[in-house]
């Protein structure tokens, strides 16, 4: 087996720095991500196991950058991309939509 580290999700007991214990504020997006899982996952349409692979795939750049939730969000994207449940155009209307709403 090999000790080298898989993907930038694997620390393999490298110093990461100090645990933050905590509670932090939930932003509302946050909770629709969260709910947006939980619906997918109940409907059939997503597991665990794929949002960790797509978590775990995001490359190291992505991984470093992105937040917890925003890294489930993109791979949830990704995955219902991959399964043709959404396509690259139904999420492009949905955003600009999204973004005329704003003030």
């Amino acid at each position: 087996m090999s000790a080298e580290p898989i993907g930038p999700h694997d620390l393999g007991g490298a110093q990461a720095g100090p645990v933050e214990l905590h509670e932090h504020a939930v932003a509302h997006w946050e909770k629709q991500v969260d709910a947006m899982m939980t619906l997918l996952s109940e409907r059939g349409h997503l597991k665990v196991d794929e949002l960790r692979r797509g978590i775990e795939t995001l490359g190291e750049d992505a991984y470093e950058r992105l937040s917890y939730y925003e890294r489930w969000a993109q791979s949830m994207t990704t995955i219902l991309l991959e399964k043709g449940i959404v396509t690259p155009g139904a999420i492009t209307a949905k955003v600009a939509e999204i973004k005329a709403r704003q003030p």
